[in-house]
């Protein structure tokens, strides 16, 4: 039986076309392990393997263990903010400038 963790995988992996031995290259892993993430009850990866099939997944380790419902969308707003945090000064305002432009022609 699959756990909350072994669904978002699975659904997140399907969602971007990956085959399970896609996603284990990627995370380094093999492919019976991805396997059982997705479909047994196991022990939690480490922080380090969550943290690769996230970023594999494009997505976060926040969705992939979120108890309550946290949506695909949220879990990317929330990958997204995290880049923007690390951006220096100048790609910060250059990206709020761009989001002004885009925010002016949804007003048209």
């Amino acid at each position: 039986m699959s756990t909350p963790l072994g669904e978002r995988v699975r659904e997140a992996r399907l969602a971007k076309g990956l085959t399970l031995e896609a996603l284990a290259e990627k995370v380094e892993s093999s492919k019976s392990y991805m396997w059982q993430i997705e479909n047994k009850d196991v022990a939690r990866p480490s922080a380090e393997k969550l943290q690769q099939i996230a970023k594999a997944l494009d997505t976060t380790v926040e969705y992939l263990l979120a108890v309550e419902t946290v949506t695909q969308e949220d879990a990317a707003d929330t990958a997204f903010f995290r880049k923007y945090q690390r951006m220096n000064p100048r790609s910060k305002e250059r990206l709020r400038e761009m989001l002004k432009i885009l925010d002016d022609d949804e007003d048209d």
